[in-house]
């Protein structure tokens, strides 16, 4: 697993690295889990689209208007060939939580196929960030479902054990994260998928961790439906992605009302256009879908399998590292099986907000808390974490100040 990455070069193309932090520290940024840099590519896109070809899609008969449509119509066949799916099937949203709400109001609407009801059942696992569980324990509420859920073990995978008692013949929906964003982990989720389409349920897919650092191919894995932002995966925010099968698109409702939508309208009622219109109501997120696609052009350039195999090198370094730090313990998996680059530990008597702010100090940029995933975060035991999280920009002395840092608090507050 030899690196292939000019991880120099990669850096010099991120403006906010040429920046320094506290006290002239370089910037060494670990919260890609949560965000990740913009290379000047994406930020000329979407800056072009304003300089250029700013006008409504879809609307004007004039340059301008021509322009924007077909900036924004080849933003949308770009994020369709990133995942090997058909262009019909992208549907642009503001963030993958927007993503997963459209799915779990549409799977309430009494009139949309495969509509949730009473006594039916939808399985989650404790591994979920907040946007792929509250909206689905909301959709409980409405109906009259059960909520199931798979439990998370030590190593974060879940536990398969019961799967049969878990996904039953009641079960409508499974949505399930494809890699942690707190632990790192992947889940193993082939069985699961399996179990699901065995009882006529439609599965679900979270990939707001997995699709900006590693080849994901929808139609291969056989799930139904998935969701990423685009702020992760080097885009701006403001735009994610709602990808579908085109039949089971065809059959939902939409959720949001007004332009652009529509098939035809009187004063008493109206007709919804086909998938993706019918789910983009309003002037779209044009210039952001823009730049979502220059984002996922970088990352094809650099190569997915080439970005993932480099942060499991990144992901190994932290992980030696920190085992040699007394009084840390790492929580999640402890090898690079089924993992990402992203690393969860905690100091022994320390609180997470007050080691991050120490290594704040190293320029260091890392999450700490909860990571909207407070039923994980409740399950392993702590109050919280701290998490290193790796990408594409980050280096091995990236690493090497991350455990200074992490040396450092520890050291500062056991003096105290």
């Amino acid at each position: 697993m030899k690196s292939v990455l000019d991880v120099a070069a990669i850096k010099a193309d991120f403006p906010i690295f040429e920046q320094s932090m506290r006290g002239g520290k370089r910037l060494v940024f670990l919260d890609s889990g949560a965000t990740s840099q913009k290379p000047r590519s994406v930020i000329e896109a979407e800056s072009n689209f304003y300089y250029t070809s700013n006008a409504a899609v879809h609307r004007g008969s004039y340059l301008l208007a021509e322009r924007a449509s077909e900036a924004f119509d080849g933003a949308r066949s770009d994020v369709a060939e990133f995942l090997g799916v058909d262009s019909e099937e992208i549907i642009f949203t503001k963030s993958a939580t927007e993503s997963l709400n459209i799915l779990a109001y549409a799977f309430g609407n009494p009139r949309s196929a495969h509509c949730v009801r009473p006594g039916d059942e939808i399985v989650l696992s404790e591994l979920e960030h907040h946007a792929n569980l509250i909206p689905w324990q909301e959709l409980a509420k409405r109906t009259g479902a059960v909520l199931k859920w798979f439990s998370a073990q030590e190593d974060g995978s879940l536990d398969l054990s019961n799967i049969s008692s878990v996904i039953t013949e009641r079960c409508k929906i499974v949505a399930i994260t494809h890699q942690s964003n707190v632990l790192g982990s992947i889940p193993n989720i082939a069985p699961i998928i399996s179990a699901a389409h065995a009882v006529g349920a439609l599965f679900v897919l979270d990939a707001c961790q997995s699709v900006p650092h590693m080849p994901v191919a929808p139609r291969d894995l056989g799930i139904d439906f998935l969701a990423f932002s685009g702020h992760k995966a080097l885009g701006p925010t403001g735009v994610g992605v709602l990808w579908g099968k085109s039949d089971l698109l065809h059959g939902m409702q939409p959720m949001l009302f007004g332009g652009s939508m529509i098939e035809s309208v009187t004063m008493t009622d109206a007709t919804w256009a086909d998938a993706p219109k019918r789910f983009e109501a309003g002037v779209p997120n044009m210039a952001q879908a823009v730049g979502l696609a220059a984002g996922l052009k970088y990352l094809q350039s650099v190569g997915l399998d080439n970005i993932h195999n480099w942060e499991l090198q990144l992901t190994k370094r932290a992980l030696d590292g920190l085992r040699e730090i007394t009084d840390v313990k790492i929580l999640g998996p402890q090898t690079l099986e089924q993992r990402g680059g992203v690393v969860s530990f905690v100091i022994d008597g320390l609180h997470p907000h007050d080691v991050g702010q120490v290594m704040d100090q190293f320029g260091v940029a890392v999450r700490t808390g909860h990571h909207c995933a407070w039923p994980l975060i409740r399950t392993l035991g702590v109050s919280g974490t701290t998490r290193a999280s790796f990408y594409l920009y980050n280096d091995m002395s990236d690493v090497d100040v991350l455990l200074e840092s992490v040396t450092a608090a520890r050291d500062y507050f056991r003096k105290r």
